[in-house]
């Protein structure tokens, strides 16, 4: 990064954070006037809840200006100031409203530094432009000679030299105070961390739930009814058998064939479930066999030298087959990348393709499907897919080693 352009995005760094910091003050001012009028609950209780409501977004505002951005400990927004009041977070928050009007005006005077400094180079041009008489000073001191504008002139310069490196440290300082002010406590990332396991156990329930009416309705609707048809094929040409056995035999011949789809619609929801070769040869010879089965060429990449445990195999294994049937059906790709990588503490999938992109997430249910899958097991999966492609579906998923 050039310093012009260093120096420019502090700049604005700077001036963001002086705005953040006055409205910081406006707030504190709002907050306490709310606390004040809390002496008549039905005023200050809904003016002291949307006041917080607005410092908790100035606040998450910063969150995520900080490098790496700082998670919001917030799980649900207080609609009482019953439930507001015994919140720490709540008054961490308005801490940091004091501490942060105060960060502004400091980023105020550090931005304003330029202003100065500026002033003090052009100090020489407005001493010789300016007529005899009109007085001339730069910060309170009075210029009379050419001597003295020069000194302003370098006076501004070094001005300049400390606009340009005190940002960085101001920065730094800002980054310290918003981390321990803005940082979620142990209560709140527990507090967090119950509701995820919540929300992915419900998930994780709903999922199942979802599979086994899947199962119920293969089975009621295929297997089973060619095995009732089967039965009754069986019934009649026992039946037959001794008075019209030519008829007999093409009924078993018909039971014969019924009895051969029974099994193949069978097979096909066993290895819906769980597919044998997953079972067989685990899930680097599963990918192996979903790039070999598929109708668009696939470039595999697997390094995986060790079995995972069946849950994870068969999460990765279905992650894998959705992301390779999300891109044969809806990508018109020519091309697709497909990888299984080991890292240890995690899995790696990664499918890419060369399609028209666009894959949304709130249009289909492959992909939120895969993020049911994941959420189970703690997984995440990241979805680059801009129009005219390509569609990168990345998913990482813990595994114990």
């Amino acid at each position: 990064m050039t310093r012009r352009r260093r120096a420019l995005r502090d700049l604005r760094h700077m001036l963001v954070s002086t705005g953040l910091g006055l409205a910081a003050l406006g707030l504190l001012l709002l907050t306490v006037f709310a606390l004040l009028l809390c002496v008549v609950p039905p005023v200050g209780g809904p003016a002291l809840v949307n006041a917080a409501g607005l410092a908790r977004r100035l606040a998450d505002r910063q969150r995520r200006r900080v490098e790496p951005p700082i998670p919001s400990p917030y799980s649900a927004v207080p609609a009482r100031i019953r439930d507001l009041l015994p919140d720490p977070t709540y008054w961490r928050d308005t801490a940091w409203l004091l501490v942060y009007g105060v960060c502004g005006l400091v980023a105020m005077f550090v931005w304003g530094l330029w202003v100065t400094g500026l002033q003090g180079l052009a100090t020489p041009i407005l001493y010789r432009l300016l007529p005899a008489g009109v007085d001339l000073e730069f910060q309170s001191l009075p210029v009379t000679s050419s001597a003295r504008s020069f000194g302003a002139a370098g006076m501004g310069a070094a001005i300049l030299v400390a606009a340009y490196f005190l940002p960085r440290w101001y920065q730094a300082g800002e980054a310290h105070l918003s981390r321990w002010l803005l940082s979620p406590t142990a209560a709140a990332r527990l507090s967090a961390r119950v509701e995820q396991l919540v929300e992915t156990r419900t998930a994780a329930v709903d999922a199942s739930a979802a599979e086994l009416r899947r199962i119920e309705r293969d089975l009621h609707d295929g297997a089973q009814a060619r095995l009732v048809a089967l039965t009754m094929n069986l019934g009649m040409a026992e039946d037959m058998f001794d008075t019209d056995p030519a008829v007999a035999r093409a009924m078993l011949a018909d039971a014969r064939a019924g009895a051969h789809s029974a099994i193949s619609e069978l097979r096909d929801l066993v290895r819906g479930i769980h597919p044998p070769m997953l079972a067989d040869r685990g899930l680097a010879g599963a990918a192996e066999a979903l790039a070999a089965a598929s109708p668009v060429p696939v470039a595999l990449e697997v390094r995986l030298d060790r079995r995972l445990g069946a849950p994870v195999e068969s999460a990765a294994y279905f992650v894998l087959a959705e992301a390779l049937a999300n891109a044969i059906k809806h990508a018109g790709a020519a091309r697709i990348e497909m990888s299984v990588v080991d890292e240890a503490v995690h899995i790696r999938l990664r499918v890419r393709d060369d399609g028209r992109g666009g894959a949304d997430r709130a249009r289909g249910t492959g992909l939120r499907g895969i993020e049911r899958r994941l959420a189970a097991f703690d997984g995440v999966v990241t979805v680059s897919s801009p129009p005219g492609g390509p569609t990168e579906i990345e998913a990482v998923l813990p595994c114990a080693s």
